[in-house]
Parts: structure tokens; sequence; C-alpha cells
């Protein structure tokens, strides 16, 4: 097994990257930033990358669709969009949610998306027309991240509740919760066989979990900081995580250990993810940078699931950096403690852009280097004072914004505890209430928007008879 190897890199975001992913194709990455822009860079040499304008908030999540036709882009302003990734850069845009959209997927056929939302709801939509189809409301804080099965038929989610839900797509229902005790998951995603899920902590773990015994497989406690992302390779047998220590980390899902730490981005590891037939993957961090990477993993073709589940029950931990091999990529060291960012931190927090650095990587055992110079403004403003604005904005997000704390020390009263229950079911009720309103205003609008058209089909038929 080889090496992986930096092949590119590519600056053009003006803030820190959010999210990554490629097409079906190769030929194109999607990228999301906190700059509100989606960027679609070509991975032929000297080709240029487009700028998608239009969000208004941030950019928290990109995908393309699975036939590479589209690319849906969510933002925190609470709206989702799905572009044509062309030139012209044409785009049609709905309000997904009442608060940030923190995430969108595709599913298998490319016909539904489902959203995630700091309103505490998940949300599944038809492409076409973006209809609303119904949304899922269990959750008692920010939803994090929402995901398909690879078979399309159930959801997995995450929230700063402290649980991972998985939902069946046809009852509605959650058929489970998994608990998260030291933190919540920033990131959550199937395993290619559909039968186990991964999650990113921000306990600084990474863990694995059978979706059908409900048992933990494994427990990855390898990263120094906040794990932001992760992506299984397209084979089953790797996975690739994200970290605010400043690394990624490859792990042999097979042998259960540590295969490499990648270093090459200076600050957090924001985003990560495989190609679609896994000879790539691509990482962005708050340095602004997006990075692709040859992957160079040799592996046997296994999509069971049977081999991963064999050698993980029911826990496992796995040796310590100071066992793994080390790819070494930066020739820079990790940025002190102070400059790491935490989970979320990076849409709304300030900090200093690290200076001017030269980039090592390694590549068939010769070094090569590219020399990249950064200013020295804050890597969350903008030059313009609109752009400053809208930081501080983001910075100082309103009290009903702030996700909810649920640490609490010793025994709590009985009396108390069927209080809050009682508060908690009410919250459960209106949070309800809000969702069928929410779908009732949706259907409306829709009815609206058919009544405009017809009325519009109509005054053309008229004009068109009276030129007769």
């Amino acid at each position: 097994m080889s090496d992986p190897t930096l092949e590119r890199h590519f600056k053009g975001h003006r803030d820190t990257v959010t999210s990554v992913d490629f097409s079906c194709n190769m030929k194109h990455i999607a990228t999301g930033s906190v700059d509100s822009c989606v960027m679609i860079w070509n991975m032929k040499p000297q080709m240029r990358a487009y700028r998608f304008d239009g969000h208004k908030e941030a950019v928290t999540s990109v995908q393309f669709s699975p036939s590479g036709h589209l690319v849906a882009s969510a933002s925190r302003d609470k709206t989702v969009r799905l572009w044509v990734p062309s030139m012209k850069a044409e785009s049609t845009v709905f309000r997904a949610h009442t608060a940030t959209v923190r995430s969108v997927n595709f599913s298998g056929d490319g016909q539904t998306l489902v959203t995630a939302s700091n309103d505490k709801t998940i949300k599944v939509w038809t492409v076409h027309r973006q209809k609303f189809l119904f949304s899922l409301n269990q959750h008692i804080n920010w939803v994090r991240c929402a995901k398909f099965s690879p078979d399309d038929r159930l959801i997995v989610s995450s929230s700063d509740d402290k649980t991972i839900k998985l939902w069946d797509k046809n009852s509605r229902e959650c058929i489970h919760t998994f608990f998260e005790h030291a933190g919540y998951a920033n990131h959550v995603d199937f395993h290619p066989s559909g039968t186990c899920i991964a999650a990113a902590s921000t306990d600084n773990s990474v863990k694995l979990w059978d979706i059908r015994s409900h048992k933990m497989l494994q427990h990855y406690q390898v990263h120094s900081g906040v794990v932001n992302s992760l992506s299984f390779h397209p084979a089953g047998n790797f996975l690739i995580t994200a970290s605010s220590d400043s690394t990624m980390k490859i792990l042999d899902l097979v042998e259960g250990k540590l295969l490499y730490t990648l270093h090459g981005h200076q600050g957090a590891v924001t985003c990560v993810t495989f190609s679609r037939t896994g000879e790539y993957f691509s990482s962005g961090g708050t340095d602004e940078q997006v990075m692709v990477w040859k992957s160079n993993l040799d592996f046997t073709e296994s999509s069971d699931g049977a081999r991963l589940q064999h050698k993980r029950v029911p826990a496992l931990q796995v040796p310590q950096a100071s066992s793994t091999t080390y790819l070494q990529v930066n020739s820079q060291p990790s940025v002190p403690r102070s400059q790491i960012f935490e989970p979320g931190e990076y849409l709304n927090r300030h900090e200093s852009h690290p200076p001017a650095h030269t980039l090592s990587y390694s590549h068939n055992g010769s070094h090569s280097r590219a020399a990249h110079s950064h200013d020295n403004r804050d890597p969350s403003t903008s030059s313009s004072s609109t752009q400053h604005t809208k930081t501080q904005n983001l910075q100082q997000p309103s009290h009903q914004d702030q996700p909810q704390s649920h640490a609490s020390e010793g025994r709590v009263p009985s009396g108390l505890a069927n209080t809050l229950e009682h508060i908690i079911g009410q919250l459960d009720i209106l949070t309800q209430t809000v969702s069928i309103l929410e779908q009732r205003l949706t259907l409306t609008e829709d009815k609206l928007k058919e009544c405009l058209e017809n009325q519009m089909e109509i005054g053309l038929h008229l004009q068109r008879r009276d030129e007769a």
C-alpha cells in the first residue's frame, strides 16, 4: 500500500471551507464556505473555477446529486438552493427551515432531499419542484446532520441533544436512539453496506454502531481535538476523519487500527470526503483551502459488512497515534491549542489568520513545495464593511439560537424531574404544532404558485388569441 499523496490544492474561498463533495464523474468538486459562496472546482489543470453567489449567509453543506446534474447547498440564511453546475450559475431556492439549515443530502435515486436544521427538525423534500413531504421532530436541540441510508429506507440524524436517531422513511417513526454521553455528534453517516453507522463526536472520538444489534462496534480515540467530519471509503474497509486538531486520520476498519495521520491544513480541518470510487479524497479547513489527495489505498471488495462486524464486537480501542505510521505533509507544526476551533464555531468565531506559510507534501518519496501567501485579516471577516457586519451577526447569535446545555451533576429531585419532563412534553407538542403549520404554509405556497402559473398561461393564451 502506497502512502496517500497531496495531488492538488485550491485557493479561492474568502473564509472557512465548511463542506466538500466530488461529482460522480470526478471532473468537479463542489465546496461551501462561511463566505456565503458555493464554488465548483475543475479537476483538470488550468481550468477555471465557478463561484456561485446567492446565499445571504454562510453555506453549511453542499452535495452533488447522484447524476451530477445538480448541486444542493444549505445555509444559515434558512434556505436550500439547487444549482446547475455550469457557467450560468442558475439556481432555484426555497425556504427549508425556520433556522440555520445544517446539512443537505440527496437520496440514492436523486429524487428526494433530506435537510437538518437548528429548528430541531429534519425535513424531506422532492427534488422536482422542491415540494415538502414530511418532517421528523423528536430531537430537542439543534440537528447537525441527516443522511439517507444506501437503500434510501432509513435516515440517520445527529443532534446537540446528545442523541443519534435512526428513522424509518416509510413509517416516519424513530426506530432506535443511540446516546452520546460525553459530547454530541457533529457528523454521522452510513457504512456503504447500510449495516452500521459512524459518528464524529465533540468528545474527540469516532464511534461505529451496528444498526441491527444496536451495539457499538468500534470506539476510536485517536484525535486530540473535536472531530468535525468523516467519510467511508466506498469499499467499506476504510474511514477518514477530520478534526480541529489540524489533522486527518485514515482508519482501517477491518483490522481496527489507525493507518495514517495527515497534516496539511493550517488550523481546524472542517470537512473531508472520499470520491465516488475512493481513488481520491478532498478536505477543507479554516485556512480557506481545499485539498485533493490521492488515497492509494489497497483493499479487497467487501460490502456485506460481515468481516467488519466479526472483529468489532463489542468495542475496539485503537492504538494511539504514537504507534502509527505518519505521513508528514505540513512543514509547520500544528496550531497551538488556542487556535483550535470547536465544532460549529468556525461558523461564528473570530481567530487570527495563520502567517504566510510553505506547504510541503510527499509524492513518490520526493518532496515538492508550493508557497502560498495569506493576508493578515481575520478569516471570518471580509474586506468589505458589509461582510464585517454579517460576521458580527454570526458571532453574536440571539439567545434563543444558543445550543441548550444538557450537563448535570448529582441526582435531580423527582419533583423537578417530573416538571422538566412535563415542560419537554409541552415543547414537543409546540414543535409538532409549528411543523404542521409549516407544512400547511408550504402547501398553501405551492397552491398559490400553481394558481399564478395557470393565470400566466391563461393570459398568454388570451394574448395570442387577440394577436391572431
